[in-house]
């Protein structure tokens, strides 16, 4: 089968010729329609795991995935051949992942069925982006009509987000670095945005909101540019990141909650996300379709940081 892989950490990733996986008990073997690119993936590659979980090279890459059920491995109860499934891959050794024409993936890990109302190529967008939306939204607890300031929201987290505060009536401002960006956040939701490339967002929020904003949820920035995010938050309101920048005696000192988000991929999760999808109250923010022999390309990109929105590999389809 084709897969997307690198033989050491650190490795240039590159399409390969692999056995097809063998299943194991407890697992599903997928036949891949497609997978879903996040930062996280080649953060993989970078060795964030190694000595923490087994690792198996060559190391195919891929944490998100959807496709449909080959074979059930022994014991398994939750999904039968023939089912379409998406969510999270990964599992122990990494290396089994989703960038590839099959896949073994373990019953519990955080897979579920998938939405009926959209293709598989858009639910592979859906796992990490969608839960991890879904839960710093919940952790942040903002109600109803209160101030949210999104920074980095026209990636994938960021377009989920929109989406989901907007559902809950929360007033999402959203920053963004052109115009184009500014029309797509306001399509998916958000209130105001705010051209960081034209404009200082401290002043913008300062001036319009001198008591402060409700809440923060920041996606991209470093520790100092995350703290003066924060600064603008009100006493007693919250602040949380994705990009592991924040110290906590820093916000206790502003007199602010919250501090490093991670995600916590499970199948109750995804099915929140799915009813969402069926009723037709989340939309899917696939921007980019590509092929396997574009994945090292895309990957150099978002290392840069210069994705927007969701990319998805797409594999067995059509």
């Amino acid at each position: 089968m084709k897969a997307v892989a690198v033989t050491r950490f650190k490795a240039a990733p590159e399409v390969m010729e692999l056995p097809e996986p063998t299943l194991k008990p407890g697992t599903v073997l997928v036949r891949v329609a497609a997978a879903g690119m996040n930062p996280f993936d080649w953060k993989l590659i970078d060795g964030i795991l190694d000595g923490k979980m087994p690792h198996n090279f060559p190391l195919i890459m891929g944490v998100d995935g959807a496709g449909t059920i080959e074979a059930v491995g022994e014991g398994v109860t939750r999904f039968h051949t023939g089912d379409k499934i998406y969510g999270q891959f990964i599992h122990a050794p990494i290396g089994e992942g989703s960038y590839a024409e099959y896949a073994i993936v373990p019953e519990k890990a955080a897979i579920s069925h998938a939405p009926e109302s959209i293709p598989l190529l858009e639910a592979a967008a859906i796992p990490t982006a969608g839960m991890t939306a879904q839960q710093i939204l919940e952790k942040l607890g903002l109600k109803h009509e209160q101030i949210l300031l999104l920074v980095g929201a026209t990636g994938g987290v960021g377009s989920f987000v929109i989406q989901l505060a907007a559902m809950q009536g929360i007033y999402v401002i959203a920053t963004v670095s052109d115009e184009e960006g500014a029309e797509r956040v306001k399509k998916l939701g958000a209130r105001e945005s705010v051209n960081y490339k034209k404009l200082s967002v401290e002043k913008e929020i300062k001036a319009k909101y001198p008591d402060g904003i409700d809440g923060l949820i920041d996606l991209v920035s470093n520790a100092e540019t995350f703290n003066t995010m924060a600064s603008l938050v009100r006493k007693g309101g919250a602040a949380l990141t994705t990009a592991f920048v924040a110290e906590k005696e820093t916000l206790s000192q502003m007199g602010i909650s919250g501090g490093n988000f991670e995600t916590h991929g499970n199948p109750a999760s995804l099915d929140a996300l799915t009813d969402a999808i069926n009723s037709g109250q989340l939309r899917v923010p696939v921007e980019t379709v590509i092929s396997m022999e574009d994945v090292p390309a895309a990957i150099e990109l978002s290392r840069k940081a210069k994705g927007k929105g969701k990319t998805v590999i797409k594999i067995n389809i059509g």
